[in-house]
């Protein structure tokens, strides 16, 4: 079954909450109406009763009952108020007066039991509705049981043509209404139908394309600018997943190719036995060169998805630093290096991966062993400041462009494009070392100019403990 559109539904749901509003206000205006008719008319009977006060005390203190119903008979039957009164002398038992329509249809009580009390009735009489004041009074030391009426007709009338023209224009407005709302609900939506048709032409061939921009100031703006910042970052994606493929292919063609090529040389014809094994050294070379370019990307695939963990605990980066330079020492004087290392003999506390950061110092010098010549100069430092562990990597070699500096740390980007075959580097261990550094919720930059050397500066947050240690020792020594 087919859902209706969201525009329908608003219109449906405006229209019934038009409907609901507008009985609710048909209601409440009807009983309005009614219960102002009748305090008019209830203020009418008050008026007749103060009236009929007014002219019983204009008569004599001791006039007899016969003389007050002459007086009665002969004044009120040429009035209107008079059509609908009757007036008993409770003091003497008998009838004042009693209009001629109440005689025909109301019939008399002598003890007049019903007129005792001073609040309003409802009667139908002769098949007419009428409203009556039924109250006692004191007039002259004489009390009096009034009841005056008035007939209710023209009320019943005024509510019926009220109640006519209700139903009869409310169909009218409730078809307004739908109307409108749907008219409105279809312009209030028309933004999300551009958004539509836009975002179903977009596809991998044209992740560039955005939806249009919208002024409205609301929902449907944020909806839009924010579908814009996805559709943003779902192209940067895509852009690094497509030339982070076409930059692994190219890597991983260079060494299959010369492993082909070495072997078909060495099967072409017969050859001896230090042909076949220089041969086999190539090909054993760049076997391990790209084992470690397969390795690199695993690590890097892992890390875009989220699947590389690090086991984070505390570790003594005094003694990672110490291991790790340990290592290098050998491999640097072989290669004519002077290598120095500045180590403080205390414990320096981070929270990290403990092989995660010897990975790290491993790219920082190996990146600095390929790009300095000997005689050359790399030093490897590790100080602390009042919050953060601090590790500099400092070489005398050919040194960073400063354009080439932001970039450096891109995946397959290399400053030295020609050297890199020779040098075994692939472009991706400064990635990964930044990586590193991030999950370490840690800062890496680097420093230098071409021909000068270059300085890598790792900065890693210390733990709660070591750094107040580090704040009280920076404190002692600036007293």
């Amino acid at each position: 079954m087919k859902k209706l559109s969201i525009g329908f539904r608003l219109t449906i749901g405006y229209l019934a909450l038009f409907a609901a509003a507008q009985l609710f206000f048909g209601a409440g205006m009807w009983l309005l109406l009614r219960r102002s008719l009748y305090n008019i008319t209830d203020d009418e009977l008050r008026a007749q009763i103060d009236d009929l006060t007014n002219f019983l005390e204009a008569q004599k203190k001791n006039a007899s009952v016969a003389k007050l119903q002459e007086e009665v008979a002969e004044a009120y039957p040429l009035e209107h108020s008079g059509d609908y009164l009757q007036i008993y002398d409770d003091s003497d038992r008998a009838w004042i007066f009693r209009a001629e329509f109440l005689q025909q249809h109301m019939p008399a009580d002598g003890n007049s039991g019903v007129m005792t009390q001073a609040r309003y009735h409802d009667y139908t009489l002769a098949g007419g509705s009428f409203r009556f004041l039924t109250q006692q009074i004191e007039v002259n030391g004489r009390a009096f049981d009034v009841q005056t009426g008035l007939p209710t007709a023209p009320i019943t009338r005024i509510l019926v043509l009220f109640r006519r023209s209700l139903l009869m224009f409310a169909p009218l407005l409730l078809l307004a209404a739908a109307g409108g709302g749907y008219w409105l609900s279809r312009k209030a939506l028309s933004p999300v139908d551009a958004i539509t048709r836009t975002a179903r032409t977009i596809n991998a061939t044209n992740l560039s394309d955005r939806l249009e921009k919208l002024r409205t100031g609301d929902e449907l703006q944020r909806l839009s600018d924010t579908l814009n910042d996805m559709l943003a970052r779902i192209e940067h994606a895509f852009i690094r997943v497509t030339q982070f493929t076409a930059d692994a292919s190219h890597e991983l063609r260079a060494p299959i190719s010369l492993i082909r090529t070495e072997a078909e040389i060495a099967l072409r014809r017969p050859r001896g036995e230090a042909e076949y094994r220089e041969a086999l050294r190539h090909i054993l070379l760049e076997a391990e060169r790209t084992s470690s370019l397969v390795g690199e990307l695993l690590t890097l695939a892992r890390a875009d998805s989220g699947q590389e963990t690090l086991r984070i605990a505390c570790v003594d980066l005094s003694v990672v630093v110490e291991e790790i330079s340990n290592q290098w020492q050998e491999l640097m004087a072989t290669r004519g290096l002077t290598f120095t290392r500045e180590v403080p003999n205390e414990e320096i506390t981070v929270l990290g991966d403990r092989s995660a950061l010897q990975r790290l110092l491993t790219v920082l010098l190996d990146n600095a062993v390929k790009y300095t010549p000997a005689p050359g100069r790399i030093e490897l430092r590790l100080e602390t400041t009042p919050s953060s562990a601090v590790i500099r990597v400092s070489d005398s070699g050919i040194g960073i462009a400063r354009e080439d500096q932001p970039k450096i740390f891109e995946r397959f980007y290399r400053v030295d494009k020609a050297r890199n075959r020779d040098l075994g580097g692939a472009g991706l261990g400064l990635a990964i070392a930044q990586w590193i550094v991030q999950q370490h919720k840690g800062s890496i930059s680097v420093q230098g100019s071409p021909g000068k050397g270059s300085t890598f500066v790792v900065e890693l947050p210390l733990q709660a403990t070591q750094t107040e240690v580090a704040r009280s020792s920076s404190a002692v020594f600036s007293r």
